[in-house]
């Protein structure tokens, strides 16, 4: 398969982004919240609710067959995708704060006790935070957190002094969804480890960006979902390790999960399916699959440099606008860029863009905490995808110039 090298071929392969906003052609820069599908993802998803359409691993009828062979080899395909050892240790999920909240919830029932404690940053997202301190509330454990500096870069020196005994878990960001900082979660493993001390890693944004390579990286858990990765909403992935998810219970409970019932006793499925409780979005997950074989068209060297000439845009572009302070300045950092601008309320930006045919991100990018440490109410972000060009790029600073002049 001749794999695709330039950023117009993808974009003939968007349909969503040939429109018009406000009567203005659409620059759409939010992708770290949701991306936009491919032709393949989307006719995947009409053939299968159109026709392909059998609930799956419950009848030897065709379509059930057809449906159950798709949604598995979905499977084997994230498992390549992220270089998983064993398809076992793909779990389907509704998605990354799903799979998050799986593992605090399982991991915790069967690793934590009162007295223990659980790692995470200063700069994670809600879904990274709100889950582990529900497990700590639970079983009466203590969260720590790992500090950022002023920039929004793990101040790792602090993690020895936090990282004892008691830590029976480190939840960390492979990419901050508000800094756009490439974490160094690596270090942070190989640190863990050492204390024996397993690390699950939110990949939210960092599967998009990255190649995750998840027996390279070492990480115990790894999750994302599918919206972010030019797939379907409400599908998602949670990659553990066989000795962990073998040792975890089950979090939900019902059909497909188990292996024999009765009102005595039940004993539950093998893995993966002991994690799949009922009838799984399996149109999602096959959905999924058809997304990571997208990616996997593109070439990869292409997409370095082309993310690489847009964020090089974008950094000197934004430096150089009077009142723009933009937040996560870093030589690893990817096409995502949160600011904010002196005197002027995200909000209102955000507003006189969309106008403009312009999509972004304001708010607190459900990232709070962060939010507070850089003492602002909210921010402004534009996220960029692969599909992004430097002319959009361009359009964005001279309508941002506009916006900031209609305010002044």
């Amino acid at each position: 398969m001749e794999l695709i090298k330039d950023v117009d071929s993808i974009r003939k392969l968007f349909p969503a982004l040939d429109q018009k906003v406000n009567n203005k052609s659409l620059v759409y820069f939010d992708n770290g919240a949701t991306a936009q599908k491919p032709l393949s993802v989307i006719e995947l998803t009409d053939k299968m609710n159109s026709g392909v359409n059998g609930n799956i691993h419950r009848a030897v009828h065709e379509l059930s067959a057809r449906t159950t062979e798709l949604y598995e080899g979905a499977r084997e395909d994230i498992r390549k995708f992220i270089n998983a050892k064993e398809r076992e240790e793909i779990i389907f999920t509704p998605g990354t704060t799903a799979s998050i909240n799986l593992v605090a919830n399982s991991f915790c029932q069967e690793f934590l006790k009162r007295g223990d404690a659980v790692i995470v940053t200063e700069a994670e997202h809600h879904s990274n935070i709100v889950p582990w301190q529900m497990a700590c509330e639970r079983i009466g454990a203590e969260l720590r957190v790992l500090p950022v500096d002023n920039n929004g870069e793990w101040m790792m020196e602090k993690l020895a002094g936090i990282l004892d005994d008691k830590v029976k878990i480190i939840s960390v960001a492979h990419i901050s969804n508000v800094l756009g900082i490439v974490n160094p979660v690596k270090e942070l493993i190989n640190a863990a480890h050492k204390k024996g001390v397993p690390v699950m890693i939110d990949g939210a944004q960092g599967v998009v960006h990255c190649k995750v390579d998840v027996q390279d990286l070492d990480c115990d858990f790894y999750a994302f979902s599918g919206h972010k990765l030019y797939g379907p909403t409400g599908i998602g992935i949670l990659y553990g390790k066989r000795e962990f998810l073998d040792r975890m219970p089950p979090w939900l409970g019902g059909g497909d999960m188990v292996g024999t019932v009765s009102f005595k006793k039940t004993t539950y499925a093998d893995l993966p399916l002991k994690f799949e409780a009922g009838t799984p979005n399996f149109i999602g997950a096959a959905a999924l699959g058809e997304a990571v074989r997208f990616v996997r068209s593109i070439d990869g060297d292409f997409l370095k440099t082309h993310e690489d000439e847009l964020v090089n845009y974008l950094t000197n572009s934004l430096s150089s606008i009077n009142g723009v302070k933009v937040f996560g300045t870093s030589a690893n950092k990817i096409s995502l860029f949160s600011f904010t601008v002196e005197g002027v309320h995200p909000t209102d930006l955000a507003m006189l863009l969309d106008k403009m045919g312009v999509a972004l991100r304001s708010g607190l990018m459900c990232s709070e905490p962060l939010m507070t440490k850089f003492g602002v109410t909210g921010m402004l972000r534009a996220s960029l995808a692969m599909y992004n060009t430097v002319s959009e790029s361009e359009y964005f600073i001279d309508s941002l110039k506009r916006a900031l002049k209609m305010l002044s």
